[in-house]
């Protein structure tokens, strides 16, 4: 067991020092020696790198009035170009894009190692935008301001430019932006984001931006927007004190702040005159996870009357809701599987209707609306065995299919089966498997009693849903061998609202970790697969799941893979972002709440008497997210208890993992030829 308050291996915290990249070269080689020094990872490589660059990809675009957006990376352009269309164009097979930004050649003229992080175009002109670059792919970005008429990156002191930074930043107008970013000395928050929001006019330096609002350091992040609904505009403000609760305000153009009197953990948005609330907590007498509507000024004046949009029940919970012009499109999801409704305000109250012509036994978001231009969307429809499908819709007409990504894999004979396994509390948990001719499963066609080679992902944190969805690498690298993929949603998650995430935080993240134990024993009761058949793999919240895995489940599993995790819990909010998730985990300097973080955190709890199965621990030295001493510190503990661990470091690559596909085709390929010869 390792104490931090006197840990050996703190050194290796030290991100970039000489002697520590030595350290992670040293690994780095002996793992690539180790697999990747074969024909057979060469093509398996190869193959996986043809998926991320091939032009026959969806180009997905946001549309913003006449133009839509694309961001785009292939093999000849490795760090990507931004261009955009027309709809016209872009609902062709192949449309003619106009290039604004070639990254590759602005990172070749600067020598920099630029990775793109995104934009923001001034609207309604569309004549300038705000580009956001990373270096290696870390959080903290570089703005720079982007004239879309000359095609030029803005410089001097006219323009809206900041150094590297978590910056937060938006247009109000040509002229005038939002901004947090480190204004130096003080502030920002305890976990590395702005703690201060100012409003900054053209022409005038940083250093004289008008302070609009100030958190405390405690804060996650204060930030500030503007709504430029025509008709409509307003500013915001948001005061995260912790990951999950909030105070907001309207911030009025004489500079008073108006607080929204919603709970601190409920979503709230405001458009038009709609104002909608998804309270994470019971309030009012409504449920956590329901959607409530009411008359924004009236609820200013104090009224509390409310439209009751969704409820949810032991099924069903609503997964995501954005507005079209004039109408709320609606994604729920029943037993992890999505359905979508269309609702519409009137005088008369709300109307609510199915969405139809979706495909079957798929996944479907929605991927980009403009509230701004009318009641138009795009929807992306995949599953597990099904290729993406970008839709186009406009409410009132039939969904086009108008965009189709290719089949990357025969998944001719491959079924999808969905199963729930028994927790240690009587909870069921739902998994999906995925697999050609599963043992012990009901689909049709699923004739063999042999078990094989099964992968299982989980995540169980933050409220984030593990859906179904394609993917052409897992299915080119493990599901053609005829290999088994398994995903389970377990608590943690949102896959059944906010109470299922709710119960497993704190001192009940017990429950994450035994729900994932749960599904890995029904796999193996159930003949899918076998303990030394059985592998698994997360990353972030997901790798340390992976860590629980390893040091208290070990007996499970044949192999464990480890992504850029969290494993010093005793740490964790000392390094880079790490408090703001003391909502989620708990503090580990308060001793009632070290006192549950101690029974599990994985670097506290190895055991060298232990029988562990080999682990591939692997991270980025790049990652400003989760801090690479978490891996660096597990494996070299790992390797001092005489346990097989593998590691592999990247020296760029952000919270990723890679800053461009070869890296990611080399990541993948890594880890599918780890597992295949580990199960």
């Amino acid at each position: 067991m390792s104490d931090s308050t006197t840990d050996p291996r703190l050194w290796l915290e030290d991100v970039t020092g000489e002697k520590q990249l030595d350290w992670v070269r040293a690994r780095n080689d002996r793992t690539v020696d180790a697999y990747t020094r074969t024909d057979d990872f060469t093509t398996l490589e190869s193959r996986i790198r043809e998926i991320l660059d091939t032009d026959a990809r969806i180009p997905y675009a946001r549309r913003r009035g006449r133009y839509l957006y694309n961001y785009w990376r292939d093999a000849e352009h490795v760090r990507g170009l931004w261009r955009r269309t027309t709809l016209d164009q872009y609902v062709l097979d192949d449309p003619e894009w106009d290039v604004l930004v070639d990254l590759d050649a602005v990172a070749a003229e600067e020598g920099e190692n630029w990775v793109w992080s995104g934009a923001q175009v001034l609207r309604p002109d569309q004549n300038r935008a705000l580009i956001s670059l990373s270096r290696g792919g870390a959080d903290a970005t570089v703005v720079r301001e982007f004239d879309l008429v000359t095609r030029r990156f803005v410089s001097g002191a006219d323009s809206f430019e900041l150094p590297e930074a978590k910056t937060d930043i938006s247009w109000i107008d040509v002229d005038t932006v939002f901004v947090g970013t480190d204004f130096g000395a003080g502030s920002l928050t305890d976990s590395g984001y702005p703690r201060i929001a100012k409003r900054w006019r053209r022409g005038t330096p940083i250093t004289d931006a008008e302070t609009v609002f100030e958190g405390e350091t405690t804060d996650v992040a204060v930030g500030a927007g503007y709504d430029n609904t025509p008709g409509y505009e307003r500013s915001f403000v948001d005061r995260a004190i912790d990951f999950y609760a909030a105070y907001q305000y309207e911030l009025k153009p004489d500079g008073t702040l108006v607080k929204l009197d919603v709970p601190d953990d409920a979503r709230v948005s405001v458009y038009r005159d709609h104002m909608l609330v998804r309270p994470r907590s019971e309030w009012l007498g409504y449920p956590a996870g329901s959607l409530l509507a009411t008359d924004y000024p009236s609820f200013l004046e104090g009224s509390r009357d409310m439209t009751v949009l969704f409820t949810p029940d032991e099924h069903t919970s609503l997964e995501q809701y954005t507005w079209t012009q004039n109408h709320l499109l609606m994604v729920t999801l029943r037993d992890v599987q999505t359905r979508m409704r269309v609702l519409t305000p009137g005088h008369d109250g709300w109307t609510d209707e199915d969405l139809d012509g979706l495909p079957d036994a798929t996944t479907t978001s929605v991927i980009d609306v403009d509230p701004r231009e009318g009641d138009d969307f795009f929807l992306n429809s995949s599953g597990f065995t099904t290729p993406a499908t970008l839709l186009s819709g406009t409410i009132g007409q039939p969904l086009e299919a108008i965009k189709q990504a290719p089949s990357f894999f025969d998944s001719g004979d491959i079924t999808v089966t969905q199963h729930f396994a028994t927790s240690d509390d009587g909870t069921q948990i739902p998994y999906f498997v995925v697999g050609r001719n599963v043992a012990g499963s009901s689909a049709v066609g699923s004739n063999t009693e042999t078990p094989s080679p099964t992968l299982l992902y989980g995540y169980g944190g933050f409220e984030n849903s593990m859906v179904p969805a394609y993917s052409g690498g897992v299915g080119r690298a493990w599901l053609e061998r005829g290999n088994t993929y398994v995903i389970a949603n377990i608590r943690g998650g949102g896959e059944y609202g906010p109470t299922w995430h709710t119960q497993a935080l704190k001192a009940n993240r017990h429950k994450v970790f035994e729900d994932f134990a749960a599904v890995a024993k029904d796999l193996v009761a159930r003949g899918v697969t076998t303990t030394e058949q059985l592998g698994v793999q997360g990353g972030s919240n997901g790798g340390l799941l992976m860590g629980v895995m390893l040091t208290r489940y070990p007996q499970l599993f044949g192999a464990i893979v480890c992504q850029v995790p969290l494993l010093d819990m005793k740490r964790y909010h000392l390094l880079l972002a790490g408090a703001s998730w003391m909502a989620e985990y708990g503090d580990p300097d308060n001793p009632d709440e070290w006192q549950f973080l101690s029974k599990y955190s994985p670097y506290q709890n190895t055991d060298p008497d232990a029988a562990y199965p080999p682990i591939l621990i692997t991270t980025s030295t790049r990652d400003d997210r989760v801090h690479p001493g978490h891996a660096r510190k597990m494996v070299a503990l790992l390797e001092e208890q005489g346990h097989e661990v593998w590691y592999y470091e990247n020296i760029e690559g952000g919270h990723g993992g890679a800053a461009d596909n070869a890296q990611a085709a080399f990541k993948s390929a890594l880890t599918f030829t780890f597992l295949a010869e580990k199960l």
